[in-house]
């Protein structure tokens, strides 16, 4: 008798679990059915949040459903980020990673809410020049000027950035270190906002002397002359600041790794058939002449990637950012 009754009950189990497995797939086949939440880890006005919106704009257009853009702010995109990582595996709620967030933090901070591989990464989106600006009413006219004031003011002079363990923080310290300046950590001041585009603002308005921060959240700034840009980290000039040097020309070429990027990314675990439609809808994005145009105009460059050659990308920036972060003594314990 009960060797009958583990039988059935055996056999139940399994055709529950069977009929699971089969409703998982039939709901991922029908994927997506309502709208998905896409999380801007910073605020308005930033890369973060302009790229989430170029991307919204087009994507229902391959995907059947809208994508509906929500700045999640705080802890230099960790709130963001975290919030998604711990949301539901289903493609509803998905991430506008970012350099600062998945990349430089993860090398910075001890301790983290995720760890930088601890997601579905869907795709990478595209490469942000880095550009360091100063206001127009500002008396610095080039790289050398404001290097030459820091040296003459040690500790006085200021930088935003987008929050603590963001590329931004790390930008300014890393150049002043390449230029030659001794305890470059320390000689200047360091006022962190809650994203690249207010601390964008922080320099068009003169609270700060300085920020270094990507293409998108400077170009309306430099197109309207409230910013003028000191240098660029790319090999060659952008098309949105023509006279402005690379830091190559310059002689810094180490500055390059100060390269921003954005890309698409879920909570941990999510299925195949799921991750497998955003990545198919990323790659009719590539081709997308709108999405192309704005992402430009933008002054980024377009650089979708599948899944496994964005998770590549991501290992070595996070590689290159330790080996940065202990060179400069930034860890934070």
């Amino acid at each position: 008798m009960r060797t009958a009754l583990s039988r059935t009950a055996r056999k139940l189990v399994l055709g529950l679990a069977g009929a699971t497995l089969c409703a998982t797939g039939v709901l991922a086949q029908d994927y997506p059915t309502k709208p998905i939440t896409l999380v801007a880890p910073y605020g308005p006005g930033g890369a973060s949040d302009l790229a989430s919106r170029t991307l919204s704009s087009v994507a229902p257009n391959y995907i059947g459903q809208p994508m509906l853009v929500v700045n999640k702010t705080g802890a230099g995109g960790a709130v963001g980020s975290t919030f998604v990582n711990k949301a539901k595996p289903d493609g509803y709620t998905l991430l506008l990673a970012r350099i600062g967030s998945q990349a430089v933090s993860p090398a910075m901070k001890a301790n983290m809410p995720y760890k930088y591989d601890d997601f579905t990464m869907i795709g990478l989106l595209e490469l942000n020049p880095v550009l360091c600006a100063t206001a127009s009413s500002k008396p610095y006219k080039s790289l050398k000027d404001f290097i030459d004031a820091v040296k003459a003011k040690p500790g006085e002079l200021s930088f935003s950035s987008s929050g603590v363990g963001t590329m931004l923080h790390i930008a300014v310290p890393f150049l002043l270190d390449t230029v030659g300046i001794e305890d470059a950590t320390k000689a200047m001041r360091h006022v962190p906002y809650k994203g690249g585009g207010a601390a964008a603002t922080a320099a068009v308005g003169g609270q700060v002397d300085i920020v270094c921060t990507n293409a998108p959240a400077l170009e309306s700034h430099i197109a309207a002359g409230r910013l003028r840009p000191l240098v660029v980290t790319t090999e060659e000039r952008v098309k949105m600041a023509p006279d402005t040097p690379t830091a190559k020309e310059l002689g810094y070429p180490q500055l390059g790794v100060l390269v921003g990027w954005s890309g698409l990314y879920g909570p941990p675990d999510m299925d195949e058939a799921t991750t497998k439609k955003l990545r198919d809808m990323l790659q009719e994005v590539k081709k997308d002449k709108a999405w192309n145009k704005f992402t430009k105009a933008l002054g980024s460059v377009p650089q979708i990637l599948d899944g496994p050659e964005t998770k590549k990308f991501v290992d070595e920036q996070v590689q290159a950012f330790s080996k940065l972060v202990d060179k400069l003594g930034m860890k934070i314990e």
